[in-house]
């Protein structure tokens, strides 16, 4: 267990903070609640999760998704939330305008309303500035914005809310404290985070201890700019959800004329198939299409079996 989930709050003094032990018997016989999902099958009820990204590769558009398709009880890549439930959505960095032009596409494109409350804090609108989620005054601050139809915080993202180094262990915390805290009141929390120039999540590891589910977007091995909004959803950390349900997919956003934003998601590895079978059409050998595409000899072999199989090559493909 990490002691870290028995941080004290900062702001409760020592007598007003009991303790409950519970013997074993009486744990396993008590009768908790099934858990439940706000988005099947990876953002549970009560559940503590991250999505990070490099800049620019659409964590905002993902967890702006996520939030009103909660809200609405609708779908989202593919992921269902099985009823509305209120969503506080908490922007760091993003100017108002910005914010409200692609929540105004979301809502014209959506198949549902958002019938349950979604609540945006965003920093034009603080006179006072945000809050900074690892501060006493900053959550006190949001426990003031929460509303009892909230189910999701979506803090987006972490360095603009904190203000601590993220490198730091300890620095991060109050935060994980605070987040435990949303959690016991029946809450989830979704962390947005820039991933650092390795790939992975930026700072401290010690920010995935405690959390259901991580995802990390990236862009596919041979993305271009001319493609637009593309990215791949990997999860990295899933707890209790296995198999096909966090097989890596990828997503692309078409805008029509008419404005309306459309998602279209395939399996990474059903993209990947494509990719070979266009490349062993255009001449490329395995070894060249490994390369281009950054996979393994085996998994462009694999795939070209199947499309020699299938009949997707043409007479010039090697």
């Amino acid at each position: 267990m990490n002691p870290a989930q028995f941080v004290k709050p900062t702001h409760v003094e020592a007598d007003a903070w009991p303790i409950r032990p519970i013997g074993l018997a009486e744990f396993l016989g008590r009768d908790f609640p099934p858990r439940k999902n706000l988005l099947a099958p990876w953002l549970p009820a009560q559940g503590l999760c991250m999505v990070y990204a490099r800049r620019g590769i659409g964590k905002t558009h993902f967890a702006l998704g996520v939030g009103y398709a909660i809200a609405a009880g609708g779908t989202y890549l593919g992921w269902t939330a099985p009823e509305p439930a209120g969503v506080l959505y908490i922007d760091g960095e993003m100017p108002a305008v910005a914010m409200q032009e692609r929540l105004a596409a979301i809502v014209a494109s959506a198949e549902s309303e958002a019938i349950a409350p979604f609540t945006i804090l965003t920093p034009d609108l603080q006179p006072e500035g945000m809050p900074r989620i690892d501060t006493t005054d900053g959550q006190d601050a949001i426990e003031s914005a929460l509303l009892p139809e909230h189910r999701l915080i979506v803090v987006d993202n972490i360095s603009t809310l904190t203000s601590a180094k993220e490198n730091d262990a300890d620095a991060w915390t109050p935060v994980q404290a605070w987040a435990l805290r949303q959690r016991a009141s029946g809450r989830s929390v979704l962390f947005v985070h820039h991933s650092g120039k390795g790939g992975a999540q930026r700072g401290t590891s010690r920010r995935e201890d405690v959390l259901d589910t991580v995802i990390a977007l990236s862009r596919p091995n041979d993305y271009s700019p001319e493609q637009g909004a593309v990215f791949e959803c990997h999860f990295e950390k899933s707890r209790g959800i296995y198999g096909e349900d966090v097989q890596p997919i990828e997503a692309t956003l078409t805008t029509g004329p008419d404005g309306l934003m459309t998602w279209a998601t395939r399996t990474v590895e059903e993209s990947t198939f494509d990719r070979v079978v266009d490349l062993l059409n255009e001449g490329m050998s395995q070894s060249e299409i490994a390369t281009e595409l950054e996979v393994n000899k085996s998994t462009v072999s694999r795939h070209a079996k199947r499309a020699k199989a299938g009949g997707y090559l043409s007479g010039g493909a090697k």
